[in-house]
């Protein structure tokens, strides 16, 4: 966002970018730790001869968990891919219509991603289900990632459509693209 659509931004759309911002940094510290963890499990493996037992499942959970919780901060970021042909050559009127279509859509999507990812993962919390390695992990812990996960993106999905149907936002098509923030 711009400094002044920063500012007078709602406090929830703040907020909202707030808790997104947090779950880049959960994810940053996820793949730090999986890093960590392999570093530890190779060291095992070639220098002492020994073998692992829940290292490279838990490097598996731990990455997958970074991939789903940091998807509000890569929207915060506009990180995602996406295409800007069209827009460009839009007028602004058209650019916000598209804008706001494109969210709206992307928060049914993420809404069905939701509710199955939430189906899996009570499945595997009233089932109690375990992985079925050494280690035996309670999958309703991994799984909890992707009801989670795609909660928050939808949340920051939410956010970035209220702020751009307001003209709160970098992704409002009346600012013109040399001053938003990249």
């Amino acid at each position: 966002m711009t400094e002044m659509t920063r500012r007078d931004a709602p406090a929830a759309i703040r907020a909202i970018g707030h808790v997104s911002t947090l779950c880049g940094v959960v994810a940053a510290a996820l793949i730090f730790v999986s890093v960590l963890i392999t570093c530890q499990m190779i060291f095992l493996r070639a220098v002492l001869g020994q073998s692992t037992v829940w290292q490279t499942e838990a490097v598996i959970y731990m990455m997958i968990g970074a991939t789903l919780l940091g998807l509000p901060y890569v929207q915060k970021l506009r990180g995602h891919v996406g295409v800007d042909l069209v827009p460009g050559l839009l007028p602004a009127g058209a650019r916000k219509a598209l804008a706001l279509a494109v969210l709206s859509a992307t928060i049914v999507m993420i809404g069905l991603m939701l509710f199955y990812g939430w189906e899996m993962f009570h499945l595997a919390w009233e089932r109690n289900w375990r992985s079925e390695t050494v280690w035996g992990v309670k999958l309703w812990i991994p799984y909890l990632a992707v009801p989670l996960g795609f909660a928050l993106f939808a949340l920051q999905l939410v956010a970035d459509l209220w702020a751009v149907a307001t003209g709160h936002d970098d992704a409002d098509p009346n600012v013109a693209p040399e001053d938003r923030r990249h």
